[in-house]
């Protein structure tokens, strides 16, 4: 994994907490919020049976993925109505619940049920504390050894419509959120400590009359919607906050909420992915439906603080904004994260399709069906030990196991109990998945 990234010269990840990324996993899609594992020795074929350390029943209905510190894991569930909305913690080696408190009751309007759940946010997590969102209804921050809430807010106002699905992240003091509805599109950061708000930023961006524009009030409303998670990057020697809006990516300072500069991609609805970075280079998802990946160079220092380009149009030729450098519109996620290993991009699309686009230069490398028949994804892959864990929905879940590499090549495909919505997980030398119904523990 160290090899796989050496070539992200010039942007960094900022890793969340503070000890070796070894040692926990805790946030949305890992240590540095990227999909990537440093795990070794784990299961390629597992089952019901096989390879089963543990497997311990979850209440009602939740797709936040587990979050990890020393011996306890986190997720999130609530009902499916959601008027009761849980944490619940397991003993990381034997599976068994040490918490299961009921952080919020909330009277909710009905969800898009078939695509989302009302605990569809992951927390994060750091030593003695736990952050839970569950959209408008409610974030708050828990003791990890009490599990009592110390803090909580209700009154981020926001109509998620479809329901939440960003992710809250850490950065030094701060618990940093994305809130984009059909009324209301900002940013928000909360002193991680108190839970009062330190800035709150409004999105920028035109976000124009799409019911009359699309012709589709409904439409209108989804393509206001997004559900991303933001990422901390260092660029240009700076720390930003990376964050997908239904109509662009935007940077921001992290402690004031300053917006430094953005890329359009007009045309609406953010996908549930995060950002890459790599090769000079950020990489982010945007469109449902039609989703595409876009390869963006950011500006120079110089000129932060009201760049803008417009990602949907031929390249601009003033060298003080943003520079697309590619684009691709083929197997490209509409509700999930890509990976990026070394010089490789790897995807898989909503019906299971995936693919291999070179990172520099977006050129097609391969594409392959890992699953044998077409499934439904919105589960983001996990790469550890040179493969890539790839989960699907269907009435069994299967998690396809492939090679990381420019040859496609299947090494396992193996069957759950039921859906998988939740990310794969990986720490040490186990496997985590949850389904629609457990949470699993794999070892060799």
């Amino acid at each position: 994994m160290r090899n796989c990234l050496l070539p992200l010269v010039g942007l960094a990840l900022i890793s969340a907490g503070s000890l070796p990324a070894a040692s926990n996993w805790p946030q949305f899609r890992g240590p540095n919020g990227d999909g990537h594992s440093d795990a070794k020795g784990l299961p390629v074929s597992f089952s019901e049976t096989e390879k089963l350390k543990w497997k311990t029943a979850i209440h009602d209905k939740g797709w936040s993925s587990p979050v990890i510190w020393g011996d306890q894991i986190w997720l999130t569930t609530a009902t499916d109505v959601g008027d009761a909305l849980f944490a619940v913690c397991l003993d990381k080696k034997t599976g068994k619940i040490l918490h299961d408190v009921k952080v919020f009751t909330a009277s909710q309007t009905n969800l898009w049920q078939k695509y989302n759940s009302y605990a569809s946010p992951t927390p994060v997590i750091e030593e003695g504390r736990v952050y839970v969102t569950f959209g408008e209804a409610g974030t708050a921050c828990l003791d990890t050894k009490t599990a009592k809430v110390l803090w909580e807010r209700r009154d981020l106002k926001c109509d998620h419509f479809r329901g939440a699905g960003s992710s809250p992240i850490l950065h030094k003091n701060l618990l940093i959120l994305n809130n984009d509805g059909v009324d209301l599109h900002y940013v928000v950061a909360l002193d991680k400590q108190t839970g009062k708000t330190v800035w709150k930023t409004d999105r920028s961006v035109d976000y124009q009359d799409l019911d009359a524009l699309t012709k589709k009030p409904k439409l209108g409303g989804d393509l206001r919607k997004a559900y991303g998670t933001c990422q901390i990057a260092s660029i240009s020697g700076r720390d930003v906050v990376l964050s997908i809006g239904a109509m662009a990516l935007y940077a921001y300072d992290p402690m004031s909420g300053k917006e430094l500069w953005r890329v359009e991609h007009i045309g609406g609805h953010s996908t549930g992915g995060r950002p890459l970075l790599g090769h000079d280079l950020v990489y982010h998802t945007a469109g449902f439906g039609k989703a595409e990946l876009f390869a963006t160079k950011p500006p120079p220092l110089k000129s932060w603080g009201g760049s803008v380009l417009d990602a949907t149009r031929t390249p601009d030729p003033d060298p003080d904004k943003p520079q697309l450098a590619w684009r691709v519109s083929k197997y490209v996620p509409s509700s999930h994260s890509p990976l990026l290993v070394g010089d490789l991009i790897f995807m898989v699309d909503n019906k299971g399709l995936a693919s291999c686009v070179e990172a520099k230069t977006g050129k097609p490398v391969w594409d392959a069906k890992p699953f044998d028949a077409a499934p439904a994804v919105y589960s983001s892959p996990m790469y550890a030990e040179g493969r890539i864990y790839a989960a699907d929905k269907a009435t069994k879940g299967r998690v396809a196991v492939f090679k990381a590499g420019r040859e496609f090549e299947r090494l396992a495909l193996n069957e759950l109990d039921s859906e998988i919505n939740a990310s794969p997980v990986a720490l040490g030398k186990s496997l985590y998945i949850r389904t629609a119904k457990f949470l699993y523990c794999f070892e060799n």
